[in-house]
């Protein structure tokens, strides 16, 4: 089970319910983070993505997966902008963001910046996916080098191929 497999949501759960979009490079990464800095489980996070997970009342799967969704602590539904500073307010290294969208005009600004944002997600989400690629395949050991010697038709020595020492080889083979 992956981190954001948890759909299971416990009725004695109180606080927050982030509703999020795991099918989303962009998305996973950043509820990554704050799961991360979720220090003392005030958020419970579904992703709904997932066909079994639970949907509140009076938002759809569409609705969820288009526009980033918490349930608050008290049951009120809130999104966009407004749903991140639900978020930060719970998260101390956070709390700063949250208390500046408190000031006269910044949540309505953060809340236009996110509605410019919404049309370009996907288009964002994919290029942040093939770097996320990139940078786990440059991050194996084997990754680079087997992919130049594809790509670029070179045959690795067999020193390279074998990891000892080219002396070595030309020892054993004599």
């Amino acid at each position: 089970m992956t981190e954001f497999e948890e759909n299971v949501v416990s009725e004695e759960h109180s606080g927050p319910m982030v509703f999020f979009d795991g099918s989303c490079p962009l998305c996973r990464s950043e509820i990554g983070h704050y799961r991360r800095k979720d220090e003392t489980g005030a958020l419970c996070f579904v992703d709904v993505s997932d066909p079994s997970a639970v949907i509140p009342d009076g938002l759809t799967q569409q609705q969820a997966m288009e526009r980033f969704h918490v349930r608050t602590g008290s049951g009120a539904l809130v999104s966009g902008a407004a749903a991140f500073v639900e978020v930060w307010t719970r998260l101390p290294v956070w709390r700063w963001a949250a208390r500046a969208a408190a000031l006269p005009g910044v949540l309505a600004s953060l809340e236009l910046g996110y509605r410019l944002f919404l049309p370009a997600r996907p288009m964002l989400a994919a290029i942040f996916g093939r770097l996320q690629r990139l940078k786990h395949w440059r991050a194996r050991p084997d990754g680079p080098t087997r992919l130049n010697a594809e790509r670029d038709h070179v045959m690795a020595s067999p020193a390279i191929v074998s990891g000892q020492p080219e002396k070595e080889l030309t020892n054993e083979a004599s």
